[in-house]
């Protein structure tokens, strides 16, 4: 029996090790073949019930075997590139079992990968790096800071900057600015992140009409969670405040400036809903959606103040801590993470009851407002003539078509949130939208549209994939999310 490598093409008659670009281990005598008939003297003979283990260092392109936990060292060496495990029989009813790491080997293959990746990471860390006038750790300085500064990070940007020396690119009050409307966005109130970008920033979402386009579709998906702050008042609201409240247009897809003069109300009279609980489980078809008429919204929710402390700097901490009950009006704020209960911000109230009202509610279709509903299928009529609006100003966008397609499929279910749409109703999925939003923001004011430390981690991930298609070994030792965390 020999087990060992060969390459592609070899003859499958004959045993491992004995063709050119074939290597083996042979038990009836224990001797190395590499590529030739003539074997090597190299470890003790195997037979039934041994355990045989075959190893490839592909940084030194060398290879070793193992017998029964024990490594035998190094057998071959200058070993090619695409070599198979190979397992050569001879004798009639001989049997084997293969371990490809389906089970845990023998052998403590672990530690041993664990020691490659320290030397490597060492030999990384001691290269030298000729630094004589502070060029590099200014330049490690600046990647720290712009980093932190795109994000919107304002307190630990200042306190790096005091302490590296260093100036910013943008002032703090734009820095205040970004972070603002991040919070706003990560919190879910969509309509009032866009109104704030458009107070703050005017004309940008004019310019930049795909991502207000993107921005809506988000505050659609909002206000089937119930988050968005022109859905999650009316929840709550008593049958007598909610007739008396008064006319606002701010949820309105179409009531962006650029759109006021192109679109027309329709019928104000409020969409039947009452079989809405028993939609049929298939998402909405694109003609079905094509029939969705424009009217304008009408509501008075008024935005409640975000405070100006850092957002965390742990994306995770950022939602868990921002979980939204469905149908709550008061708001608690505190260091950037917002949590929406039925007490007041200065109120003492548990977060046990907080998220017994959150599990009570957090199914329920626009928080289980009537009202709400309705005013977010109105608000999902404008966004369908918004994307009509698009489509014949700029042509077919596929992103757009489809983006509008799956939040209108969220609809189609009785409950969005365990349909095969529903993963859009998660937290996570704020971030991207949150994401080109600050970069659009950036690049407004001449700054980059992406942080260089992200540039750079980029650019390496990069270079190992090229490393790793040149067959550089040493290249699986690296991952740069090995530093990162």
């Amino acid at each position: 029996m020999g087990i060992g490598l060969s390459a592609q093409g070899i003859n499958l008659n004959r045993l491992p090790g004995w063709d050119k670009h074939s290597y083996g281990y042979h038990g009836d005598d224990g001797h190395s073949f590499c590529s030739s008939g003539t074997g090597q003297p190299y470890g003790p003979t195997f037979t039934t019930g041994d355990v045989i283990g075959c190893g490839v260092n592909f940084i030194d392109h060398t290879c070793f075997y193992t017998k029964n936990g024990v490594n035998l060292g190094v057998a071959s060496t200058d070993l090619p590139s695409n070599l198979y495990p190979t397992v050569g029989l001879q004798t009639p009813g001989e049997v084997v079992d293969t371990n490809f790491g389906q089970s845990p080997f023998v052998y403590d293959i672990e530690n041993e990968m664990k020691e490659i990746q320290s030397r490597i990471r060492q030999s990384i860390e001691k290269f030298p790096v000729c630094d004589t006038k502070g060029e590099w750790q200014t330049a490690l300085h600046r990647i720290v800071s712009t980093y932190l500064v795109h994000y919107g990070y304002c307190a630990t940007a200042e306190a790096f900057a005091r302490s590296a020396g260093q100036a910013f690119e943008e002032e703090l009050t734009s820095m205040k600015n970004r972070q603002r409307i991040q919070k706003l966005v990560l919190a879910g109130r969509m309509g009032e992140a866009i109104d704030t970008t458009e107070q703050l920033y005017p004309g940008l979402l004019e310019r930049h009409r795909n991502l207000l386009f993107m921005l809506k579709c988000r505050q659609f998906i909002e206000m089937v969670n119930g988050t968005d702050s022109e859905v999650r008042g009316l929840s709550i609201k008593s049958p007598k405040s909610r007739s008396s409240s008064g006319g606002s247009t701010r949820s309105s897809p179409c009531t962006s400036p650029m759109y006021q003069s192109v679109l027309r109300s329709g019928s104000n009279s409020p969409s039947h809903i009452t079989g809405m609980k028993h939609a049929q489980q298939k998402p909405i078809s694109e003609e079905a959606s094509n029939d969705l008429n424009s009217s304008t919204l009408n509501g008075n929710v008024l935005p409640a103040e975000v405070n100006d402390n850092d957002i965390e700097m742990d994306v995770g901490a950022v939602e868990d801590k921002s979980n939204m009950s469905n149908g709550t009006a008061n708001e608690s704020t505190s260091n950037g993470t917002l949590s929406n209960g039925s007490c007041h911000e200065d109120e003492d109230c548990g977060m046990e009851v907080v998220q017994e009202h959150h599990q009570e509610l957090k199914k329920q279709l626009c928080g289980g407002s009537t009202i709400a509903i309705e005013k977010m299928l109105q608000f999902g009529r404008e966004l369908q003539q918004l994307s009509v609006h698009l489509r014949q100003e700029y042509g077919k966008n596929e992103a757009n078509k489809k983006m509008l397609q799956n939040a209108f499929s969220l609809l189609a279910y009785a409950d969005p949130w365990s349909s095969p749409v529903g993963h859009q109703l998660n937290t996570v999925e704020r971030e991207p939208v949150c994401a080109a939003l600050n970069s659009a923001i950036l690049e407004s004011h001449n700054l980059p549209r992406q942080p260089p430390l992200e540039l750079i981690i980029g650019q390496v991930k990069q270079c190992t994939n090229v490393m790793s298609k040149v067959g550089m070994g040493s290249c699986a030792f690296v991952g740069i999310d090995n530093y990162l965390h």
